[in-house]
């Protein structure tokens, strides 16, 4: 007999042969006993519903039992097909997103019960046979776990995949103003704060590969985040990045989130944050977080996670409205001297530390300070006090904004 590739007698001496005739007679007292007491010690099993206990998981113990026990006696065979109904059950658990640990433990327990079974049959000089039925035993369950496991796994990727494809699309209707039901938003955990993230999203020219790398993309970055955040997360791609979405987000942001999203996406991973309290607010707080990666980006930041506090000012100057576009028109006139644009940009960003903006430059202070004065008269106003350097921060951040104005 061939167990897919592991060999095991043909045929099971006679002494093993009784002591399974023996077993035979316990079958239904054995899987009552498994299913219900066996199993009563394994994380969340008293948690499943009885009628699966007592249905389902006994009657897959029982046949279990009744497979083994018929091919120590040459009444069936461990062929493929008698691997079906642990199959089907294997697929129900990854659809109800049973643990497959929990699964695999459920089936070596059973096996190990069987094998206390067996011995408690032996009977003085039957030693070689209980030996025999132990290497049958043996033989026969690592095709039957790999069976059950391979089509767990081939389900759950089945079902997280269509689980996910539900999930983005709900969230894409969200952000085009829809109202799902209710029971759909608590299923993915949108009822209460969400937290939005905007990530960058490099994929290729090609049209149709484009929307494989996208996609695979989405599942990385969800697995991603799930295990650095341990929450629900949802991941969408969009035309210029894509935003994954995290339920109930609680305590700060991994300090190593950003490199490890870079990992994933092959570059530098530049993230912009916001939150949203509610379902209704997802919009508004999935364009702050896309404008706050993007600004963070013009301005040059470093690969980490931007919140609306981290470009305030700018943001703030990136809003339609005309004092901008005034401010960057009266620093023109500075910013067409070379010399005086340098050491503009030098001094506001050594916060008005003459002597230190000379150092940089290379310059006397004396000189700063004169071309400090020119500047301010063409910007119109005096760069040394406070509201004059507070303008000329803003002009300077507004003018390297560019064209968002």
């Amino acid at each position: 007999m061939t167990t897919e590739g592991r060999t095991v007698p043909v045929a099971c001496s006679p002494g093993a042969r009784a002591i399974a005739v023996r077993c035979e007679g316990r079958v239904n007292e054995l899987a009552r006993r498994i299913s219900r007491q066996g199993f009563a010690h394994l994380p969340t099993y008293a948690d499943l519903p009885d009628d699966l206990i007592d249905v389902e998981v006994a009657a897959t113990v029982r046949y279990g039992l009744r497979l083994f026990l018929g091919a120590v006696r040459g009444k069936s065979s461990y062929g493929e097909e008698a691997y079906g109904l642990f199959r089907e059950r294997a697929a129900q658990r990854a659809t109800e997103r049973l643990p497959l640990g929990l699964l695999l433990r459920t089936h070596l327990l059973a096996r190990e019960a069987l094998w206390q079974a067996l011995r408690e049959e032996c009977r003085p000089g039957e030693e070689a046979a209980l030996l025999e039925l132990a290497d049958f035993l043996f033989h026969a369950q690592v095709n039957l776990l790999g069976a059950v496991a391979d089509t767990y796994l081939d389900e759950h990727s089945a079902t997280t995949a269509a689980r996910r494809a539900r999930a983005r699309a709900l969230v894409l209707s969200l952000l085009d103003g829809a109202a799902p039901p209710v029971e759909q938003l608590r299923e993915l955990g949108l009822t209460d704060g969400v937290l939005v993230l905007s990530l960058p999203l490099v994929v290729p020219g090609d049209a149709e590969a484009a929307v494989v790398v996208a996609r695979r993309t989405e599942d990385a970055l969800t697995l991603t985040l799930e295990r650095l955040l341990a929450g629900p997360v949802v991941v969408v791609a969009e035309e210029n990045g894509c935003l994954a979405f995290v339920a109930h987000p609680t305590g700060p942001l991994p300090a190593d989130l950003a490199r490890r999203v870079s990992v994933v996406l092959g570059t530098d991973a530049l993230l912009g944050r916001s939150e949203a309290a509610s379902p209704t607010e997802l919009a508004e707080a999935a364009q702050t977080a896309r404008e706050v990666r993007r600004l963070a980006g013009r301005l040059g930041r470093p690969a980490a996670v931007y919140g609306l506090q981290d470009v305030l000012l700018e943001y703030h100057l990136s809003r339609p409205g005309g004092s901008g576009t005034v401010l960057v028109g009266r620093l023109a006139r500075v910013l067409a001297d070379p010399e005086l644009a340098e050491t503009l940009r030098c001094y506001v960003d050594l916060q008005q530390d003459r002597r230190a903006t000379a150092t940089r430059l290379g310059v006397h202070p004396n000189t700063v300070g004169n071309r400090v004065r020119r500047a301010g008269e063409l910007f119109g106003a005096d760069l040394t006090t406070p509201r004059g350097y507070a303008l000329a921060l803003t002009a300077l951040t507004a003018a390297d904004l560019g064209s968002d104005f």
